[in-house]
């Protein structure tokens, strides 16, 4: 059990330069919040709903992070500051990190019954801040998703997600960052089209535009009948 603990503790300093030690670690809300889901999980699998509810309570007045009870969350899971929520059927793989206030968010079924409302996360995810991920959908592995994205829809494994509604950032799978990226943003690359690309597409937009007026006005030219000259006799 303690080097299960010591082992979790560095997966936590591999991916925060913050701390100086382990001590420091162990004073993070999202560690607590995490141990305390665990006793909450294992008295909601025995059916305990309301000292599990009472359990979560407790842990999010501490933490300011709410853990459904019934939420699935595999190993090494870091949560970086607070004030995320996690709902009931969420499923959370290996290696996840999320940072502050990312939501994993349910939608109302369709069916009229509870089902799969949350997302899963698959291995290896990172969540940016304020990150919204809405309904029963599937994150791939080592899918990054940028800060303030909303998803609503399945993300392709490896894939790097940003705005409202989220869209890819169209990197190559075969390109996708090996190494941990911190806060789930590229920082080298950018995420959206430079001033340059965005002028040259204007350019083109206008030069467009002109062949088309061109065309219309040559064609308006061409239909109008020829005058008839009268002179008077």
């Amino acid at each position: 059990m303690l080097n299960g603990l010591i082992r979790y503790l560095d997966s936590i300093v591999a991916r925060d330069p913050a701390p100086r030690s382990r001590w420091e670690v162990l004073l993070y809300p999202g560690v607590w919040a995490l141990f305390w889901h665990k006793v909450a999980h294992r008295l909601f699998k025995a059916r305990l709903f309301f000292l599990a509810r009472a359990i979560n309570h407790m842990s999010r007045m501490f933490t300011a992070i709410d853990i459904h009870p019934g939420a699935t969350i595999g190993r090494n899971f870091f949560i970086d500051h607070g004030f995320s929520v996690i709902g009931e059927t969420a499923v959370i793989g290996d290696n996840v990190t999320i940072y502050q206030c990312v939501t994993l968010g349910g939608t109302n079924p369709t069916n009229g019954r509870p089902g799969k409302r949350h997302p899963t996360l698959e291995d290896n995810v990172i969540l940016g801040s304020g990150a919204q991920i809405l309904g029963p959908i599937t994150v791939g592995r080592r899918a990054r998703i940028g800060a303030s994205a909303v998803v609503t829809e399945d993300v392709p494994e490896g894939a790097t997600m940003i705005g409202v509604k989220a869209r890819s950032t169209l990197v190559a799978a075969e390109t996708w960052a090996k190494e941990f990226m911190p806060y789930g943003t590229p920082c080298k690359e950018p995420c959206e089209p430079s001033g340059v690309q965005r002028v040259e597409f204007l350019e083109a937009e206008v030069a467009r535009l002109r062949d088309q007026v061109a065309l219309l006005l040559e064609h308006s030219a061409s239909s109008v009948p020829a005058s008839t000259n009268l002179t008077g006799t």
